[in-house]
């Protein structure tokens, strides 16, 4: 069942770190979320089939970039007219992220919307959009801020930072699991102002401090961003693993 909620799949940038493994397999210089990884269908497919669960075709909003064209106009060809959102070039995760805010913004100022990256391994699909509802419920009665899902790591990973939960914002009832304020994280995103002035009403967007953000932790679903060859092979393992066993 689709809500009055929006969506935004980041699917603009270059998998340059994945160029040697997707081009094993698509035999040409095709970014990572056009391939077929882990399964029958490409990244870019799989997140926006997941993202459908929970949000209607004409508020699922995907960032592409103009020089991939080729292989995002068959990936895209049933996506609602205004939903394509066609970068003049890729620029990194953050002018994305404005870029397509603000084309929503001009349609649905008023609706919370999730930010779901292309490039990401869920184990369970339902699962991980049952937290995501939860998320955009929080959302509403937490407009102030930011929420991030909160997902239990299975090995260590040198890359990332991590979320730290502090006071209670929330109770789990009605949505699943409790929502808490983040009192510290690794690595600290900071303000750029020149990038908002490229999207005017947007520069709340990519303040992030701990103050502005909340975290719902999430349990019983694995998450993987399938960033290098290492963390597809050992997905691809995991999963192999799990089908045999099950």
């Amino acid at each position: 069942m689709t809500r009055g909620y929006s969506a935004v799949v980041l699917a603009g940038g270059d998998g340059t770190r994945l160029r040697s493994l997707t081009w094993q397999l698509a035999g040409d210089d095709r970014p990572k979320q056009f391939c077929h990884l882990l399964s029958a269908e490409t990244l870019l497919a799989a997140t926006r089939r997941r993202a459908r669960r929970l949000i209607a075709p004409g508020s699922l909003f995907t960032v592409v970039t103009r020089k991939h064209e080729r292989f995002y106009r068959p990936e895209l060809a049933d996506a609602a007219p205004g939903t394509v959102v066609v970068q003049p070039e890729s620029r990194g995760t953050a002018p994305a992220i404005l870029y397509a805010l603000h084309r929503v913004a001009l349609v649905a100022p008023e609706r919370p919307v999730v930010l779901l990256p292309s490039d990401h391994y869920v184990s369970d699909d339902d699962a991980f959009m049952a937290r995501v509802e939860g998320a955009l419920e929080a959302a509403q009665t937490r407009p102030n801020r930011v929420i991030l899902l909160g997902i239990e790591p299975v090995r260590p990973e040198t890359e990332y930072g991590w979320i730290e939960p502090s006071e209670l914002l929330l109770g789990p009832s009605p949505w699943p699991g409790s929502l808490f304020t983040v009192v510290t994280r690794k690595h600290e995103r900071f303000y750029r102002p020149e990038l908002a002035d490229a999207a005017p009403g947007t520069k709340q967007v990519l303040q992030a401090r701990p103050a502005d953000l909340a975290v719902l932790p999430v349990s019983g679903v694995e998450w993987t961003d399938l960033g290098d060859p290492a963390r597809v092979l050992a997905t691809w393992e995991r999963a192999r693993w799990q089908l045999a066993s099950a």
